[in-house]
């Protein structure tokens, strides 16, 4: 469809190939620059990744991350995906852009499986042509999936809103302590 993403089979692009910062910005550039107009998209019923797609797909975003030349930044609750690899100093984002993210849960509805609830694509994703299907479908890809093609089934609770966006709730010091020396002695106890 001529959409400047990765796909199953493309090269990854080579580290040296850096991309040329953006000139500085004026105060009031900076100010625009870090709002980001999202849209969010509900996968219903959601799209379950049976175990051996999900592990498929894991290693595929991980050999595509951005630390290592990839668009592709993973975590256990959100897979994001970028325009460019990260750049910036000491392997921090640079001038790289959100295009967009994947809500997942893992584990869910069983064991090793994952659960593709959530899209939001960001104002660049949308601009390059994104969708929440062609987002979704670029990393099932990587498993011979897509959207389309994924298994699905109704959730019953779905996992709480995106764990970036939540405030976290204000806690005492007796509180933030208590919790970290539960922590520790959780830690020395597994040892």
């Amino acid at each position: 469809s001529g959409l400047p993403i990765d796909t199953p089979g493309r090269p990854i692009p080579s580290t040296a190939e850096k991309p040329t910062p953006p000139p500085p910005l004026s105060t009031t550039a900076k100010a625009a620059a870090v709002t980001i107009h999202i849209s969010d998209a509900a996968i219903r019923p959601a799209a379950i990744l049976p175990v051996q797609e999900a592990a498929a797909i894991l290693r595929a975003l991980e050999d595509r991350d951005v630390s290592r030349g990839g668009v592709w930044n993973a975590t256990p609750g959100v897979w994001q995906r970028y325009d460019r690899t990260w750049s910036g100093p000491a392997g921090s984002r640079g001038g790289a852009e959100l295009v967009g993210s994947v809500g997942v849960v893992y584990d869910r509805p069983r064991r090793l499986e994952i659960t593709l609830y959530k899209v939001t694509l960001t104002a660049v994703g949308r601009e390059m042509g994104f969708t929440a299907d062609s987002l979704c479908d670029e990393a099932l890809g990587y498993a011979g999936l897509s959207l389309a093609t994924c298994p699905r089934a109704d959730l019953l609770a779905l996992p709480a809103s995106d764990p970036f966006q939540q405030v976290p709730k204000p806690r005492t010091l007796g509180e933030i302590l208590n919790t970290d020396v539960l922590a520790l002695v959780g830690l020395r106890k597994a040892q």
